[in-house]
């Protein structure tokens, strides 16, 4: 899946839709540090309250938050062992296209049961399974009225899980205005945080505007803090890589090759070439992304004007810092978003973010003696609403 896949499924969770339909939802309570099933609901969607179809919803939009390879993953199912009747890759699918609800039901419970047995929660712990369809239309033509797109469409029935934490609700002081009188309000019913899902899934990806029940995608409670065993374990999952992970790899990887020295305009350089990598994709949403491996590294750093780069050394370099030659990343992982202060220069005095476009004015100088940082400016400074003073000129 891309990002524009995820932002329009993601985007027709909302109760006025002809595009989504959800059919079944399955709701399981589970006790803090328990493995087994509190209590259990299974029921349509449609009987639900409207106030309650709209918490869920709302619910199942952030489950589906947040940005690829950072918060969100595509994970791919390893194969299942001969006999293995536990697989989560056979349960959501035999639980997708059950006869009966009861069938789906019984599919989803086994999923619970995997999540909660593998580790026990230290809350009580709420995990909800829907079952719908998705319908996305055709690409319009210029000549094209909506009601005409609509008559083909892309149909994709799917499960979406979401885990959601409770927390008991804290002591008020109200007013009674029958009464007349303050009274403090204590409730004891826990209250399921459905804002904050503290994980979930998606089953199957979409590839193409077809669906590819061998990846699932996975959303994580924080950005780059994948929950990996229960991608192996519940999930069954292969292992992932996130942005974060990428980068460091291709920073290490640089730095075996030229070294952990590098001046401004070089580095500026390196992230230009990759962000030219980026532009192309921009243009054809439907390219895969780019990818850097040693051959495609060792082109950047070519291009960015360094010398001495050879095949073998990038290679090793690999080899040293990811054990696998063949290693690739995403190009979107290394370089941030132009226009974005995400490049960090730290100093002993100061933290100081700048996009990585603007790297190339950035110089580390000797001054009177010292070391400093010069930044080409081609405006007046301002500090807290005050216009700074020219001072000495730098010999």
């Amino acid at each position: 899946m891309n990002k524009k896949d995820i932002a329009e499924i993601r985007k027709q969770f909302k109760l006025e839709t002809d595009l989504l339909k959800i059919a079944e939802i399955y709701n399981v309570y589970i006790k803090q540090e328990t493995s087994e099933i509190f209590h259990e609901e299974s029921r349509s969607f449609a009987m639900l309250e409207r106030e309650q179809q709209e918490l869920f919803l709302a619910n199942f939009k952030k489950v589906l938050a947040g940005k690829l390879d950072i918060k969100l993953f595509e994970v791919k199912f390893q194969r299942p062992e001969e006999g293995q009747a536990d697989h989560t890759q056979t349960l959501l699918y035999e639980g997708l296209h059950a006869d009966d609800a009861e069938g789906w039901k019984d599919n989803m419970q086994r999923v619970a049961l995997k999540m909660v047995e593998e580790t026990p929660y230290d809350k009580d712990l709420v995990i909800t399974f829907i079952r719908g369809t998705y319908f996305k239309t055709t690409k319009r033509e210029p000549d094209e009225t909506e009601a005409a797109m609509r008559d083909e469409v892309y149909t994709t029935p799917f499960v979406l899980s979401s885990m959601n934490q409770t927390e008991l609700p804290k002591s008020s002081l109200v007013f009674d205005f029958i009464e007349k009188e303050f009274k403090s309000n204590i409730m004891a019913d826990p209250v399921i945080k459905l804002s904050s899902p503290v994980g979930g899934f998606l089953f199957p990806s979409f590839t193409n505007n077809a669906a590819d029940v061998n990846r699932i995608l996975y959303s994580a409670a924080k950005a780059n803090k994948p929950d990996f065993q229960f991608i192996e374990n519940v999930l069954n999952g292969d292992e992932i890589t996130t942005a974060e992970d990428d980068k460091v790899v291709f920073e290490e990887i640089v730095k075996q090759v030229i070294g952990d020295e590098v001046n401004s305009r070089t580095l500026a350089g390196v992230y230009d070439e990759i962000n030219s990598m980026l532009e192309v994709e921009a243009e054809d949403e439907d390219e895969p992304a780019p990818m850097l491996d040693s051959k495609e590294v060792e082109r950047v750093l070519k291009a960015s004007g360094i010398k001495d780069i050879s095949t073998e050394k990038v290679e090793q370099a690999f080899q040293q810092v990811t054990d696998d030659r063949k290693y690739e990343m995403k190009a979107s992982h290394i370089v941030p978003k132009y226009g974005a202060k995400s490049i960090k220069i730290n100093t002993k005095v100061a933290e100081i973010k700048i996009g990585p476009e603007d790297l190339r004015y950035v110089k580390q100088v000797n001054y009177k003696g010292r070391r400093c940082i010069l930044i080409e400016v081609e405006e007046d400074t301002v500090v807290e609403g005050f216009k700074l003073l020219a001072e000495e000129e730098l010999e």
